[in-house]
Protein backbone atom coordinates (compact mmCIF):
# COMPACT_ATOMS: atom_id res chain seq x y z
CA UNK A 1 0.00 0.00 0.00
CA UNK A 2 1.21 3.57 -0.81
CA UNK A 3 -0.25 5.97 1.23
CA UNK A 4 0.25 10.02 1.13
CA UNK A 5 -1.87 11.82 4.55
CA UNK A 6 -1.17 15.93 4.40
CA UNK A 7 1.97 15.92 2.06
CA UNK A 8 3.08 19.50 1.36
CA UNK A 9 6.12 20.51 -0.62
CA UNK A 10 7.50 23.79 -1.43
CA UNK A 11 11.08 24.85 -3.27
CA UNK A 12 13.06 28.66 -2.47
CA UNK A 13 13.50 30.89 -5.57
CA UNK A 14 15.35 34.22 -5.01
CA UNK A 15 15.10 33.71 -1.04
CA UNK A 16 11.57 33.29 -1.02
CA UNK A 17 9.63 29.86 -0.70
CA UNK A 18 7.19 29.00 -3.14
CA UNK A 19 4.36 25.98 -1.87
CA UNK A 20 4.23 23.62 -5.15
CA UNK A 21 2.00 21.00 -3.51
CA UNK A 22 -0.81 21.38 -0.94
CA UNK A 23 -2.03 18.94 1.38
CA UNK A 24 -1.69 15.96 -0.67
CA UNK A 25 -3.27 12.96 0.06
CA UNK A 26 -4.33 9.25 -1.52
CA UNK A 27 -3.74 5.79 -1.31
CA UNK A 28 -2.84 3.27 -4.02
CA UNK A 29 -3.60 -0.47 -3.30
CA UNK A 30 -0.92 -2.56 -5.16
CA UNK A 31 -1.66 -3.64 -7.80
CA UNK A 32 -2.78 -0.89 -9.32
CA UNK A 33 -2.37 1.80 -12.17
CA UNK A 34 -2.53 5.62 -11.28
CA UNK A 35 -2.21 8.37 -13.80
CA UNK A 36 -1.11 11.79 -12.34
CA UNK A 37 -2.24 14.68 -14.44
CA UNK A 38 -2.84 18.33 -14.20
CA UNK A 39 -1.82 21.74 -15.24
CA UNK A 40 2.04 22.26 -16.86
CA UNK A 41 3.63 23.67 -13.86
CA UNK A 42 1.58 22.61 -10.90
CA UNK A 43 3.94 19.65 -9.56
CA UNK A 44 2.81 16.59 -11.15
CA UNK A 45 6.97 15.51 -11.26
CA UNK A 46 8.04 16.59 -8.23
CA UNK A 47 4.77 14.49 -6.78
CA UNK A 48 6.50 11.90 -8.70
CA UNK A 49 9.89 11.98 -7.30
CA UNK A 50 8.18 12.15 -3.72
CA UNK A 51 6.29 8.99 -4.41
CA UNK A 52 10.32 7.51 -5.68
CA UNK A 53 12.10 8.83 -2.84
CA UNK A 54 14.18 11.80 -5.06
CA UNK A 55 12.73 14.66 -2.60
CA UNK A 56 11.75 15.30 0.18
CA UNK A 57 8.19 16.42 1.88
CA UNK A 58 8.03 19.90 3.75
CA UNK A 59 4.86 18.46 5.90
CA UNK A 60 3.25 15.40 5.62
CA UNK A 61 4.00 11.49 5.33
CA UNK A 62 4.29 8.93 2.92
CA UNK A 63 4.48 5.50 3.71
CA UNK A 64 5.23 2.75 1.16
CA UNK A 65 4.30 -0.94 2.91
CA UNK A 66 7.00 -3.43 3.47
CA UNK A 67 10.40 -2.81 0.69
CA UNK A 68 9.07 -2.97 -2.81
CA UNK A 69 11.88 -3.02 -5.22
CA UNK A 70 11.09 0.27 -7.32
CA UNK A 71 11.85 1.55 -11.17
CA UNK A 72 11.79 4.78 -12.61
CA UNK A 73 11.79 5.99 -16.30
CA UNK A 74 12.43 9.52 -16.68
CA UNK A 75 11.01 11.94 -19.71
CA UNK A 76 14.34 11.88 -21.09
CA UNK A 77 14.68 8.49 -21.07
CA UNK A 78 18.22 8.52 -18.94
CA UNK A 79 19.93 5.84 -21.20
CA UNK A 80 24.29 6.37 -21.04
CA UNK A 81 24.97 7.70 -25.36
CA UNK A 82 28.62 5.79 -24.26
CA UNK A 83 27.12 2.32 -23.31
CA UNK A 84 25.50 -0.08 -25.82
CA UNK A 85 22.06 -1.29 -25.40
CA UNK A 86 22.91 -4.19 -24.23
CA UNK A 87 25.16 -2.67 -21.54
CA UNK A 88 22.29 -0.35 -20.90
CA UNK A 89 19.98 -3.06 -20.04
CA UNK A 90 22.01 -5.07 -18.11
CA UNK A 91 23.43 -1.51 -15.96
CA UNK A 92 21.96 -2.22 -12.86
CA UNK A 93 22.55 -6.03 -12.87
CA UNK A 94 25.76 -5.15 -13.31
CA UNK A 95 25.93 -2.53 -10.54
CA UNK A 96 24.58 -5.64 -8.46
CA UNK A 97 27.55 -7.87 -9.19
CA UNK A 98 25.25 -10.17 -11.15
CA UNK A 99 27.47 -13.50 -12.75
CA UNK A 100 27.91 -12.45 -16.47
CA UNK A 101 26.26 -15.32 -17.97
CA UNK A 102 22.94 -14.55 -15.77
CA UNK A 103 23.41 -11.03 -16.85
CA UNK A 104 23.44 -11.82 -20.40
CA UNK A 105 20.83 -14.17 -20.51
CA UNK A 106 18.39 -11.87 -18.63
CA UNK A 107 19.32 -8.86 -21.38
CA UNK A 108 18.99 -11.37 -24.39
CA UNK A 109 15.56 -12.38 -22.85
CA UNK A 110 14.44 -8.37 -22.27
CA UNK A 111 15.97 -7.30 -26.07
CA UNK A 112 13.60 -10.18 -27.41
CA UNK A 113 10.43 -9.07 -25.51
CA UNK A 114 11.14 -5.41 -26.43
CA UNK A 115 11.02 -6.26 -30.27
CA UNK A 116 15.34 -5.33 -30.00
CA UNK A 117 16.60 -8.10 -30.90
CA UNK A 118 19.75 -7.91 -33.17
CA UNK A 119 19.99 -4.03 -31.73
CA UNK A 120 22.34 -5.30 -28.65
CA UNK A 121 25.32 -3.72 -29.92
CA UNK A 122 23.84 -0.57 -31.09
CA UNK A 123 24.42 2.67 -29.54
CA UNK A 124 20.93 4.54 -27.91
CA UNK A 125 21.66 7.52 -30.75
CA UNK A 126 21.75 4.64 -33.47
CA UNK A 127 18.00 4.09 -32.65
CA UNK A 128 14.65 6.11 -33.08
CA UNK A 129 12.90 7.75 -29.75
CA UNK A 130 10.37 4.54 -29.56
CA UNK A 131 13.14 2.26 -29.94
CA UNK A 132 15.25 4.20 -26.80
CA UNK A 133 11.90 4.12 -24.54
CA UNK A 134 11.93 0.13 -25.40
CA UNK A 135 15.12 -0.10 -24.15
CA UNK A 136 14.79 2.27 -21.03
CA UNK A 137 11.93 0.10 -20.07
CA UNK A 138 13.38 -3.53 -20.72
CA UNK A 139 16.35 -2.15 -17.88
CA UNK A 140 13.61 -1.12 -15.85
CA UNK A 141 12.16 -4.31 -16.04
CA UNK A 142 15.88 -6.40 -16.02
CA UNK A 143 15.27 -5.23 -11.87
CA UNK A 144 12.16 -6.77 -11.53
CA UNK A 145 10.38 -3.67 -10.19
CA UNK A 146 7.66 -4.38 -8.21
CA UNK A 147 6.65 -0.49 -8.39
CA UNK A 148 6.98 1.35 -11.41
CA UNK A 149 7.45 5.42 -11.60
CA UNK A 150 6.92 7.19 -15.20
CA UNK A 151 7.50 10.52 -15.27
CA UNK A 152 6.22 11.67 -18.89
CA UNK A 153 7.79 8.79 -20.53
CA UNK A 154 6.01 8.81 -23.81
CA UNK A 155 5.29 12.48 -24.47
CA UNK A 156 8.48 12.98 -27.10
CA UNK A 157 7.06 10.29 -29.54
CA UNK A 158 4.79 10.05 -32.45
CA UNK A 159 0.63 9.34 -32.37
CA UNK A 160 1.60 5.90 -33.09
CA UNK A 161 4.22 5.26 -31.87
CA UNK A 162 3.26 6.15 -28.72
CA UNK A 163 0.22 4.30 -28.72
CA UNK A 164 2.25 1.44 -29.35
CA UNK A 165 4.04 1.73 -26.37
CA UNK A 166 0.96 2.48 -24.11
CA UNK A 167 -0.15 -0.97 -25.27
CA UNK A 168 3.21 -2.17 -24.05
CA UNK A 169 3.46 -0.88 -20.65
CA UNK A 170 -0.34 -2.17 -20.09
CA UNK A 171 0.31 -5.51 -20.75
CA UNK A 172 3.62 -5.49 -18.64
CA UNK A 173 1.74 -3.69 -15.88
CA UNK A 174 -1.10 -6.87 -15.82
CA UNK A 175 1.29 -9.64 -16.96
CA UNK A 176 3.95 -9.00 -13.62
CA UNK A 177 1.41 -7.72 -11.47
CA UNK A 178 3.28 -4.57 -11.08
CA UNK A 179 2.02 -1.02 -9.80
CA UNK A 180 2.64 1.77 -11.97
CA UNK A 181 2.25 5.19 -11.27
CA UNK A 182 2.52 7.57 -14.62
CA UNK A 183 2.77 11.57 -15.04
CA UNK A 184 1.10 12.83 -18.25
CA UNK A 185 -0.26 15.71 -20.22
CA UNK A 186 -2.10 13.65 -22.27
CA UNK A 187 -5.58 13.09 -21.01
CA UNK A 188 -6.15 10.12 -23.31
CA UNK A 189 -2.85 8.23 -21.99
CA UNK A 190 -4.20 9.11 -18.24
CA UNK A 191 -7.57 7.32 -19.23
CA UNK A 192 -6.13 4.53 -20.80
CA UNK A 193 -3.29 3.36 -18.27
CA UNK A 194 -4.54 4.70 -14.83
CA UNK A 195 -6.99 2.72 -13.56
CA UNK A 196 -7.18 5.51 -10.94
CA UNK A 197 -6.94 8.94 -12.40
CA UNK A 198 -5.57 11.97 -9.82
CA UNK A 199 -6.10 15.35 -11.22
CA UNK A 200 -4.52 18.45 -9.93
CA UNK A 201 -5.09 21.82 -9.73
CA UNK A 202 -2.85 24.84 -10.38
CA UNK A 203 -0.19 25.12 -8.21
CA UNK A 204 0.39 25.01 -5.19
CA UNK A 205 -1.69 22.14 -6.26
CA UNK A 206 -4.18 19.68 -4.44
CA UNK A 207 -6.32 17.18 -5.90
CA UNK A 208 -9.11 18.65 -7.79
CA UNK A 209 -10.92 14.77 -8.53
CA UNK A 210 -9.86 11.21 -7.87
CA UNK A 211 -11.17 8.85 -10.41
CA UNK A 212 -12.30 5.96 -10.45
CA UNK A 213 -11.11 4.00 -13.78
CA UNK A 214 -11.70 0.09 -14.00
CA UNK A 215 -12.06 -0.35 -17.42
CA UNK A 216 -8.79 0.28 -17.91
CA UNK A 217 -7.27 -3.16 -18.43
CA UNK A 218 -7.18 -3.94 -22.26
CA UNK A 219 -6.55 -2.26 -25.80
CA UNK A 220 -9.90 -2.47 -26.49
CA UNK A 221 -10.48 0.23 -23.94
CA UNK A 222 -9.34 2.68 -26.29
CA UNK A 223 -12.13 1.94 -28.45
CA UNK A 224 -14.86 2.17 -26.06
CA UNK A 225 -17.55 4.56 -25.37
CA UNK A 226 -16.25 4.45 -21.84
CA UNK A 227 -13.17 5.68 -22.69
CA UNK A 228 -14.44 8.73 -24.50
CA UNK A 229 -16.92 9.69 -21.82
CA UNK A 230 -13.96 9.65 -19.21
CA UNK A 231 -11.39 11.81 -21.67
CA UNK A 232 -14.77 14.07 -22.09
CA UNK A 233 -14.83 13.86 -17.65
CA UNK A 234 -11.44 14.49 -17.35
CA UNK A 235 -11.31 17.33 -20.01
CA UNK A 236 -13.97 19.02 -18.71
CA UNK A 237 -12.29 19.06 -15.26
CA UNK A 238 -9.12 20.28 -16.35
CA UNK A 239 -11.11 23.04 -18.03
CA UNK A 240 -12.84 24.60 -14.94
CA UNK A 241 -9.65 24.28 -13.19
CA UNK A 242 -8.42 26.90 -16.11
CA UNK A 243 -11.26 28.90 -16.52
CA UNK A 244 -11.22 29.32 -12.60
CA UNK A 245 -7.83 30.46 -12.54
CA UNK A 246 -8.31 33.29 -15.44
CA UNK A 247 -11.15 34.40 -13.58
Amino acid sequence: MITLSSVCLSFSHDGQKQQVLDRISFQIEPPASCAIIGPSGCGKTSLLFLLAGLLKPDSGTIDISGTPRCGTILQNFGLFPWKTVSENIGLGLSLKKQERGAIRERVDQLLAEMELTGFGDHFPGQLSGGMQQRVALARTLAMDPEILYMDEPLSSLDALTRERLQNLILDISLSRRITTVLVTHSIEEAVFLGRTIIILGQRPARILRTIDNPDAVSVAYRQSETFFRQCIRVRELLKEESNGQKA
